[in-house]
């Protein structure tokens, strides 16, 4: 057992295998520790996320060497049949790898009992365990650019259905007709860590009757448009805090990029401390006011233009709430420096959530659709204290610029080189122009030299995670971060540096200065 830092609230804890690292799991749901604040299971892993000011590291991990890990009963859960046509692109291949027929393939395969170990990758893709240990295929050397939903793959000693249409790389069985994601059921993922698979053989005989689609419910009526959209450069999405607490379904949390500016824009406006906001993505946005609104503008300062009906030019101060009257105009430039900008309305927008947020997470494809031109917002009204002032933020970054930012080494430090190590620290890093809520691509002279070149079994990892591919460049990741990922993390991004991390665009420099020490 070992005990690794995930950055300034995480935890992860190595072990021997995957059952132990089931026990373990187990353990914690049934008697969680007090502070802990999620648990997100890997292949042989068990990250914790903690509230600092409860607990930290030595807490926990004086508390896991006191639980007793031997095997236990058998995980609770519910037990799930899902009839499979096997036909699948690489049935022939998986069978040779094996060296049986195809015909056994598919009797074992049916035959065999699976248990979900661990979720992620992507909303409702399960990690599932084989009772049949001849099991075990290498992934494809080449991916596949598309893998249709429903599909029903191996990897390794895993089996797992694809809930949407995605890039992969595990060889292809069959297909399901099962939904494996659907945002209609009391739990939109079908399996959940714990549960059981039985796969059935559509040939011999399994059925499945496709449920009736649900009936919607009666559309709202949510009030008159407050702003039309008129341009926008990119797409715009509603933003708050996320969905923590998410991970057995295959969810990160998500949620705003630069919270400091987040929170900043709902306190000016004197609205709750969660509620959502535009977010805006290098500016480039216009509008038009149906209806008196109050607004505010925060994080990276963009030119903004108010042009009144007449066609009078009013200036407005950023970073302070502002007024405007049906008919008004305000266009949004692009920021001379950071990168992330806010837009709130006083008493928030009227926008349905999704899980319990109204984040839009572009990895998963969850929440409230992008905003484009043409999109008509309205006002919630939700009450709201008065408008007021705020501190002013420390400047944000500018192409050409270096910044630095606070990093905790670990978890998969000791996978690097010595020479490694030292160049994270010892040369600035280009922030790459390949830019997205899931992370930003680092560049600089020297690679990352790694120790170790073995493939890392895919485990949990956190925003500001430095997850360092073969080729040794970088990648910093932010919200919308895979909940699990297959490359080491040298290292994760200090808490108090997060947002400043969101808000470096390209051409920057970031220098990195390590803090603390490995618990």
């Amino acid at each position: 057992m070992r005990f690794l830092r995930a950055g300034q609230d995480g935890l992860l804890v190595e072990l021997a295998d995957l059952a132990v690292a089931l026990a373990l799991l187990d353990r914690l749901q049934a008697a969680p520790p007090a502070g802990l604040v999620e648990l997100v299971p890997g292949a042989r892993t068990v990250l914790l996320r903690f509230d600092p000011a409860v607990t930290g590291p030595g807490p926990l991990a004086d508390h896991i060497r006191r639980l007793d890990l031997s095997p236990g009963p058998a995980r609770s859960g519910a037990t799930v049949e899902i009839p499979v046509q096997y036909d699948g692109e690489d049935l022939a291949e998986v069978a040779t790898l094996l060296g049986w027929s195809v015909a056994e393939v598919i009797r074992r395969h049916s035959s065999a009992k699976f248990t979900v170990a661990f979720t992620g990758f992507a909303p409702g893709f399960a990690y599932l365990t084989c009772s049949d240990a001849g099991f075990d295929v290498p992934r494809r050397s080449s991916p596949r650019v598309r893998i249709p939903a429903g599909s029903v793959a191996l990897a390794g000693r895993f089996s797992g259905i694809y809930p949407g249409d995605s890039p992969g790389g595990w060889q292809l069985l069959g297909r399901t007709p099962v939904s494996m994601w659907d945002l209609t059921r009391p739990r939109a993922a079908l399996l959940a860590p714990g549960d059981r698979v039985v796969f059935r053989d559509v040939a011999q005989g399994a059925s499945y009757v496709v449920p009736a689609a649900p009936v919607p419910p009666p559309p709202v009526q949510i009030g008159p448009t407050a702003l039309t959209i008129t341009h926008t450069a990119r797409p715009v999405l509603f933003q708050d805090g996320g969905r923590p607490g998410q991970a057995a379904q295959g969810l990160a949390r998500s949620g705003a990029l630069d919270r400091g500016a987040w929170r900043q824009v709902n306190r000016l406006l004197g609205n709750p401390a969660g509620t959502a906001a535009l977010e805006l993505l290098f500016g480039g946005l216009d509008l038009r006011a149906e209806a008196p609104v109050t607004l505010a503008l925060c994080g990276a300062a963009c030119p903004v233009r108010l042009t009144r009906p007449d066609g009078r030019q009013v200036g407005l101060e950023w970073a302070a709430p502002f007024a405007l009257d049906a008919g008004d105009l305000l266009s949004i430039g692009a920021p001379a420096s950071g990168m992330v900008s806010y837009l709130g309305l006083r008493g928030g927008f009227a926008v349905t959530p999704v899980l319990g947020s109204a984040a839009r997470d572009t990895l998963a494809r969850l929440g409230p659709d992008p905003i484009m031109p043409g999109a008509q917002l309205v006002a919630a009204h939700h009450p709201a204290r008065a408008v007021g002032a705020d501190s002013p933020r420390p400047p944000l970054p500018a192409a050409g610029q270096t910044v630095t930012l606070d990093i905790l080494a670990g978890p998969r430090d000791d996978w690097f080189t010595a020479t490694g190590l030292a160049r994270l620290t010892g040369q600035d890093w280009q922030v790459t122009p390949e830019i997205s809520r899931t992370g930003k691509r680092l560049a600089a002279p020297l690679p990352l030299e790694r120790r170790d070149q073995t493939e890392l079994l895919s485990e949990p990892t956190v925003p500001g995670a430095l997850q360092v591919p073969h080729h040794g460049q970088p990648v910093l990741f932010l919200a919308d971060h895979p909940l699990t990922g297959g490359y080491p993390v040298i290292a994760c991004v200090a808490a108090h540096h997060l947002d400043l991390a969101a808000q470096i665009p390209p051409g920057a420099f970031i220098r990195f200065r390590r803090i603390g020490e490995e618990t």
